[in-house]
């Protein structure tokens, strides 16, 4: 036990580096940089593993089950539209203020194991998601932006299944686990926030 929290710590710590996320549009606009793209930023990993690890908490319950498939369906749509909005050249206040606060108050949810009802957990995440969304399709601008644009819905979608997956079997194994990567993800959040 203490082997998997160990390495669950050094895996987070790492992934509490700066972010090198941010890309040259003339130079990435294409299908396979929108997939490395979210990979490449640990806000994005952090809070693609968080919508996942939530989803798998709220589905314990036999009554919401449902999460499981529509917590991330509510991110990835909602990112989606965000993306669209800043292709259009719609204007969000506080992108990367919320981006932040996403990591922080993602990873709270999951620490604490808050089990919200499945449209209110939907709609806390597609919050998030309109700003995650609309981030990167502000740093692409129109060049390669649908290319762009569905690989990294596809590669989103991924980091939530990798989620889900780590969060059934936490569920199994001890749902403690899952309840220190959230804590985790927090203590990283605001590293990001103070470090930079």
């Amino acid at each position: 036990m203490l082997k998997r929290l160990s390495l669950t710590a050094a895996m987070l710590a790492a992934a509490a580096a700066p972010a090198f996320a941010h890309l040259d549009p003339l130079e990435h606009g294409s299908f396979a940089a929108g997939l490395s793209h979210p990979i490449f930023g640990a806000d994005h990993v952090l809070v693609m593993i968080s919508v996942g690890l939530w989803a798998a908490q709220i589905a314990g319950d036999p009554e919401r089950r449902a999460a499981l498939w529509a917590v991330p369906a509510a991110f990835v749509s909602t990112m989606a539209f965000g993306f669209l909005l800043a292709v259009l050249g719609v204007h969000l206040p506080f992108v990367e203020p919320a981006i932040l606060a996403s990591v922080i108050g993602l990873g709270l949810l999951v620490a604490v194991a808050v089990r919200l009802p499945v449209a209110a957990s939907a709609a806390v995440v597609a919050v998030f998601a309109l700003f995650h969304g609309h981030a990167h399709g502000t740093e692409i601008g129109a060049a390669g932006a649908l290319e762009f644009g569905l690989g990294f819905v596809l590669s989103t979608a991924f980091l939530h299944v990798v989620g889900i997956g780590l969060g059934i079997v936490a569920q199994r194994v001890t749902p403690v686990v899952a309840r220190i990567v959230g804590a985790l993800t927090a203590l990283a959040g605001l590293s990001l926030v103070f470090g930079g």
